[in-house]
């Protein structure tokens, strides 16, 4: 991933948990937040209830590659978590990736697809 680094510190997910802005769907839930940098910061959780370490990591890998597929079209300067639900088990690729990328353009951190832009646009 070329514009982002990992979000490790409790902390720093905790602040998110606690402060940032968030969107949920079925099977995924984001929180972001801006941090101040020139650069993304990601976060990635997966319970331990959404099953073994296989699957486990399974999901994480599946929620890493939609973000670097997509990293070049967001914003930058945001800390963003990505939290998994049950039901990203059973989802299909590209429903999760139409999901995440619902809910990140729902909390205006695409480029062009922020509410603020869509405002402004003269008819």
């Amino acid at each position: 991933m070329i514009f982002t680094t990992s979000l490790n510190k409790n902390h720093e997910f905790r602040r998110l948990y606690n402060k940032g802005k968030n969107a949920a769907s079925r099977c995924v839930v984001v929180y972001c937040g801006r941090n101040g940098r020139a650069e993304n910061r990601l976060g990635i959780t997966v319970s331990a209830k959404l099953g073994g370490a296989v699957q486990r990591n399974r999901i994480r890998r599946r929620l890493k590659e939609i973000y670097r597929k997509n990293e070049q079209s967001l914003r930058t300067g945001y800390d963003i978590i990505l939290v998994a639900r049950m039901q990203s088990r059973h989802t299909r690729f590209s429903e999760l990736e139409t999901s995440v990328l619902y809910l990140l353009k729902k909390l205006g951190l695409k480029i062009g697809d922020s509410k603020e832009h869509e405002s402004s646009k003269v008819l």
